[in-house]
């Protein structure tokens, strides 16, 4: 039979209560509010990136002509779950290139153009190799930036 301490039972209520709090602070992703915040984002990155009509569409998860002219004009929409997963990779592949090109942003755009020989790249660029259109595909270059950067 198996006791807990009486610490073990105020470190649980402590740990329940602070992740409880966070939960609270943290703004709900899945708010027409949101949904436009994310799309403004994504249009403003990909205007920096100069990606084309067809690459947007593209990184979003294929969506149709007809949706990508809706979320054109930043609406209050609430997006589907895997369009704001793919749009928080961005962000984090965004976040990472502006810190490691923190003296120079330009370059942080140019990096998405440029041939990389490391793993997952193999020779292509990382705008290349997220364009194969899968959720992983932008997971990976993340998880790449994050170990270049430490």
């Amino acid at each position: 039979m198996a006791y807990t301490s009486d610490v073990d039972i105020q470190s649980d209520t402590g740990e329940t209560a602070m992740m409880a709090a966070q939960a609270q602070q943290r703004p709900a992703t899945n708010t027409p509010e949101a949904g436009r915040v994310a799309l403004k984002f994504f249009f403003n990155i990909m205007q920096a990136w100069g990606c084309s009509v067809t690459q947007q569409r593209t990184l979003l998860g294929g969506i149709g002509n007809t949706t990508y002219h809706k979320y054109r004009k930043l609406p209050e929409v609430r997006l589907p779950r895997d369009t704001m997963e793919r749009i928080s990779y961005l962000m984090g592949i965004h976040k990472a290139l502006r810190i490691l090109f923190s003296n120079s942003p330009e370059k942080a755009y140019e990096w998405v153009h440029k041939p990389n020989e490391a793993a997952p790249f193999n020779g292509q660029s990382a705008l290349a190799y997220m364009l194969q259109g899968r959720v992983v595909d932008l997971a990976d270059t993340r998880r790449y930036l994050d170990a270049v950067r430490g």
